[in-house]
C-alpha cells in the first residue's frame, strides 16, 4: 500500500494516526472494507490503536456506507 497522495479511498485513513495504521496493517487490514469483519472492540484492542482511531475509522467506514461489525 502506498502512502502517497491520490491513493484510493478505500485505503486506510491517514487521519487514523500512524501507529494505528500500522497497527492495523501488521494484523492484516489495508483496505476499509476488510474492517466490516471485525467489531471497533477488536480493533480498539490493538497496541496502537486508540480512541481517536476507531472515530476515524468509524467516520471512513460510514462515508463509504460501510461500519465496522455489529454496528
Amino acid at each position: 500500500m502506498s502512502d502517497e497522495p491520490g491513493t484510493t479511498a478505500d485505503e486506510l485513513p491517514h487521519g487514523a494516526g500512524n501507529p494505528a495504521r500500522r497497527a492495523l496493517r501488521a494484523a492484516g487490514y489495508t483496505r476499509l472494507a476488510q474492517l466490516t469483519s471485525v467489531t471497533a472492540a477488536e480493533v480498539l484492542a490493538l497496541h496502537g490503536v486508540g480512541p481517536k482511531a476507531i472515530r476515524v475509522l468509524r467516520e471512513a467506514l460510514a462515508a463509504e456506507g460501510l461500519a465496522f461489525a455489529g454496528e
